[in-house]
């Protein structure tokens, strides 16, 4: 049984767009699920839409995913080079062997004449003019340095027939389909005829690309037929939706990798998400590593419906791995965003961390969280109001002063001591110990949600902090 080769093969346009890091990931699984080799191609032909810094963005990307690739233009490998750019040569050699097979001809037609076969409704169809020259003619054409292309030869009658691994037999109109350019009059290939060429040539086995190719698949087929090359097995995947209507994209923002990892999303987390994207295993797991995937991928857990994009979910797997980080990989983590907080220079940001750390779902968040921490302002005192613990702002003019008593007389500032004096201090003075900490946590805090009680956040200020801020709520209320 031959060897499985996977291979993913993005363009240099941009960022590492969703959809794009899960055909890599699929690719990845399928071929490490069954012994086989990852391969990794740039695909750079199009030198129009090239964007400077995409390859080392697809190679961090891919990196830092987890996703690492046998051979690649980076790692070396014995089928490359793996750049198409650096393979210009080879596609001249394959398209005048595929011209002297009848499988593709010159074109010389200029713009106008292209433009002038647009028919009423905007479409346009190549209609097979310059198939008819003779070979004598292209000769001397091209030898008086006249421009042209290379087209595939597509015929004009019969049905294309294939199998996709997921979407069982596509059959496909040869009349739907049209005479493609192959080669460009720069002498660049189209994707087209370079993916085929590059696929056979180092033996990909398996051909794993989303559902827009579909279609277009037949025309590929054309040229491993003619060629008499082996025809790969296909593996097409289903779309992914930013919602019931629309694609995930990059013009709706945020669809890509590296905004995610910015906005505090951890990068296992993402892959995770994005392998439930299209795919359940078996056993229905949700939260797995990459090496789980590996051992639980398989295509029949991949659906054929479009998936949905959801945040709200990625969210919650993310908070999933937050929670599941030790404290000090959470503050080595959470580092770089406590930072960025107005909390920083004033509280120990250790302490922030362990309170935060099952409190936030993405580490972005951070500094919206704990800003209010840096300083006491005027709230809305009607956070007072708690029907469960029975305060108003009534109750909590009349227990304020005791509360500040309290904790003047509290020395040992730790979340445990605070915590053991103030219910025992309660239960004497025959206060409800949950009406007690609930004035006292809104009186420092000023916020109707913290990331801690209101011991763990007297703790955190520390006692001068407490008793200033005890002192504001108590003129607050009765002003």
């Amino acid at each position: 049984m031959k060897k499985v080769r996977t291979r993913f093969a993005p363009s240099p346009t941009g960022f590492m767009h969703l959809g794009g890091l899960r055909t890599a990931l699929y690719a990845y699984l399928y071929a490490k699920s069954n012994g086989g080799d990852f391969i990794l191609r740039i695909e750079d032909t199009d030198q129009g839409r090239y964007v400077d810094g995409a390859v080392e963005l697809i190679y961090s990307s891919l990196r830092e995913s987890g996703l690492y690739y046998d051979e690649g233009p980076d790692v070396g490998g014995d089928y490359g080079p793996y750049v198409q750019s650096e393979r210009k040569a080879i596609y001249a050699e394959y398209a005048k062997k595929l011209i002297d097979l009848g499988g593709a001809y010159y074109c010389f037609c200029s713009k106008e004449r292209l433009e002038s076969l647009t028919d009423e409704n905007g479409n346009r169809k190549y209609d097979k003019h310059c198939l008819k020259l003779s070979k004598e003619e292209v000769e001397r054409r091209i030898a008086a340095g006249e421009p042209y292309v290379i087209r595939q030869n597509i015929p004009t009658e019969g049905t294309s027939s294939y199998e996709d691994l997921i979407y069982g037999t596509i059959n496909v109109d040869y009349a739907e389909l049209e005479d493609n350019i192959l080669i460009k009059s720069d002498g660049m290939p189209t994707y087209n005829f370079a993916n085929v060429i590059d696929d056979h040539l180092m033996g990909i086995t398996h051909v794993i690309r989303g559902t827009e190719y579909l279609s277009s698949t037949p025309k590929y087929n054309l040229m491993y037929d003619t060629f008499g090359w082996e025809r790969p097995v296909y593996i097409h995947l289903p779309t992914i939706m930013k919602d019931a209507t629309r694609k995930l994209s990059k013009r709706y923002g945020d669809a890509n990798f590296d905004d995610f990892v910015k906005k505090g999303y951890l990068k296992e987390a993402i892959i995770n998400y994005v392998a439930l994207l299209g795919w359940a295993p078996k056993d229905n797991s949700e939260k797995m590593t990459l090496s789980e995937m590996v051992e639980k991928f398989s295509l029949d857990g991949i659906s054929k419906s479009p998936s949905i994009f959801d945040e709200v979910k990625l969210r919650w797997l993310n908070g999933e791995y937050i929670r599941a980080l030790s404290d000090e990989e959470f503050y080595e983590l959470a580092l770089p965003y406590l930072e960025k907080s107005k909390v920083n220079g004033k509280y120990d940001l250790k302490k922030v961390a362990a309170l935060l750390h099952t409190r936030v779902e993405v580490l972005g968040e951070i500094p919206e969280k704990i800003d209010w921490l840096a300083e006491l302002t005027e709230y809305d005192l009607n956070l007072f109001a708690n029907k469960k613990n029975k305060t108003d702002e009534a109750v909590a003019r009349e227990l304020l002063p005791k509360i500040y008593e309290y904790v003047e007389g509290i020395d040992d500032f730790s979340n445990d001591n605070l915590y053991s004096v103030l219910s025992g201090k309660a239960a004497e003075s025959g206060i409800k110990s949950g009406a007690l900490f609930w004035v006292m946590r809104i009186a420092i805090t000023g916020q109707g949600v913290t990331p801690g009680g209101a011991t763990e956040m007297a703790a955190l200020i520390g006692k001068e902090e407490t008793l200033k801020r005890l002192r504001f709520s108590m003129e607050l209320l009765n002003k």
